[in-house]
């Protein structure tokens, strides 16, 4: 198996997505803000990392997806089909930060509320922390218990994470 890579260029940069053919489905396997494709393959999953790279020969309608969001379609991400292995509770966490909507915040603790786990902010965080499938995977729309002052962490940089919370607020008043 082999892992597609496509370079889109955002408002806020450049933004590598790498996709698999899963089951007869073009799914997202990885996304981040960086012009390398080759630096996100490297922090995938084990079992996914050392798939081979290929440079995608055309748009596909993940990458189409992704421009569609940041054109202002902001549900353009919801039910794209992504694989990012973990544990149960990863699982659990991500599943649930796919239900937080565009325009909506909800705090690291209150996303372990949703997914069952009770105290479980730090888990949360470091659910957010591993999240290699992002913006797809919202983990932009959580925030620490301080409020929406306070923006806490961003692997891709706290200026984006404010612009992905910008555009999607603005989006969802307008």
């Amino acid at each position: 198996m082999t892992i597609h890579s496509f370079v889109l260029q955002t408002p806020i940069g450049p933004l590598s997505l790498l996709t698999m053919d899963i089951d007869g489905t073009e799914t997202l396997v990885g996304s981040g803000f960086t012009a390398d494709p080759a630096e996100l393959r490297a922090r995938l999953h084990p079992s996914l990392a050392g798939k081979e790279l290929v440079p995608a020969t055309e748009q596909s309608p993940i990458a189409k997806a992704h421009e569609s969001y940041f054109a202002g379609d902001l549900e353009a991400l919801d039910d794209l089909p992504v694989h990012q292995p973990g544990s149960a509770r990863l699982m659990d966490l991500w599943a649930e930060l796919r239900k937080v909507g565009p325009g909506e915040t909800v705090t690291y603790g209150e996303l372990a509320d949703r997914a069952g786990i009770p105290r479980g902010a730090r888990v949360a965080g470091a659910a957010c922390s591993r999240n290699l499938v992002a913006p797809a995977i919202p983990c932009h729309r959580v925030l620490p218990a301080g409020g929406p002052q306070k923006y806490g962490h961003y692997l891709y940089g706290i200026d984006r994470k404010e612009w992905l919370i910008g555009h999607e607020t603005a989006g969802a008043c307008g």
